[in-house]
């Protein structure tokens, strides 16, 4: 017994020791005015997208690439027609822009099919260019967008 009541001195004493540490600790304070949002302007979205055309060359790509690196298939994207916009901005204005499409492509395997797709302001690399997500129906293998691409859509 003579152990415990030694140890748990020890612990009241450091436990004491680092209270009285943070008393003197100085307090936070305000901002001052050169810290108040100096180059901190924000994001500033103006709502200049691409047209639902642009996207497709780099959806093919990036297609072609996952299947390849992930999924070891030799699927690629061979053709693609009946491009047309979905939506543009379907939310409240505060949010960041998308245009979001949808168009047919013809995949090397024969078949055609469909992919939904997103154009996003300042959603490339880094927040730096537009970014493009987007979801080949019934080839969504690690089911990011599932059932059937539809959390692509608006």
């Amino acid at each position: 017994m003579r152990n415990v009541s030694f140890s748990a001195k020890k612990l009241g004493t450091a436990m004491a020791l680092a209270f009285g540490l943070l008393a003197f600790a100085p307090t936070a304070q305000a901002a001052n005015p050169l810290e108040l949002n100096f180059w901190l302007s924000g994001p500033r979205y103006d709502g200049r997208l691409a047209d639902c055309e642009k996207a497709m060359p780099t959806i093919a790509y990036q297609f072609q690439e996952k299947e390849s690196s992930f999924w070891n298939s030799p699927l690629a994207i061979t053709g693609y027609g009946r491009i047309r916009e979905a939506a543009f901005r379907p939310w409240q204005s505060d949010n960041i822009p998308r245009r979001y499409c949808t168009a047919d492509v013809m995949i090397s395997d024969g078949k055609l099919r469909v992919v939904n797709y997103s154009i996003i302001e300042d959603g490339g690399f880094a927040g730096y260019g537009q970014g493009v997500e987007w979801c080949v129906v019934g080839l969504d293998r690690n089911w990011a967008y599932n059932p059937a691409c539809k959390a692509a859509r608006p």
